[in-house]
């Protein structure tokens, strides 16, 4: 009888251990939902030389990954407040469903090829550095829909984004109520 309890209490903390890896997996925080892909083929067109509120057109092709080419841009074009649309397509994606109890985004995986029906999203600065927020909703071949907080997107075959940057600043700040960084006016 002890050794059926034993290999019981073994199996039940082996699930239990198996089980809460898979949700650990299932999750990221906010502070590591950076981009980590490339965007070698992004390319950049200024729309409107000479004016203060500057729109540019940012296309993304073949296996770029958006996300992190989004960021690439704001860093080298130097922008500290901005906003964009997309429309396109991705071969794959990660989206994420923020959950405030946990303080975490829950993964939302998108395995194949989908169309991008719209993408939306702000840069602000954070500690002096750009910080890219976006969702995006993507069409499943069945004409669904899913979607959610970027946390990569896998472009094929071209992002089309519209960003228009502002002549001004926009700052966020850390809110430890939901361990986010937030655009906060006040913060200059």
């Amino acid at each position: 009888m002890t050794k059926i309890l034993c290999i019981l209490v073994l199996i039940g903390a082996t699930i239990m251990t198996g089980h809460s890896q898979e949700t650990a997996s299932e999750y990221v925080s906010p502070s590591q939902a950076v981009p980590k892909g490339k965007a070698p083929k992004m390319q950049v067109q200024l729309l409107n030389p000479g004016e203060a509120t500057k729109r540019y057109a940012v296309i993304f092709y073949q296996g770029d990954e958006a996300f992190s080419g989004l960021l690439e841009f704001a860093e080298k074009y130097q922008v500290t407040s901005a906003h964009f649309t997309a429309i396109g397509a991705v071969s794959g994606a990660t989206l994420g469903w923020f959950d405030p109890e946990r303080k975490m985004y829950k993964k939302i995986p998108i395995d194949s090829q989908h169309e991008v029906i719209g993408m939306s999203g702000d840069i602000a600065l954070y500690q002096g550095k750009p910080v890219v927020h976006t969702h995006m909703v993507v069409g499943n071949p069945d004409g669904t829909t899913r979607g959610g907080h970027v946390l990569a997107a896998y472009v094929s075959p071209t992002l089309e984004v519209m960003v228009t940057v502002d002549p001004i600043t926009m700052q966020k700040r850390f809110d430890p109520a939901t361990d986010l960084t937030l655009i906060d006016p006040a913060v200059k």
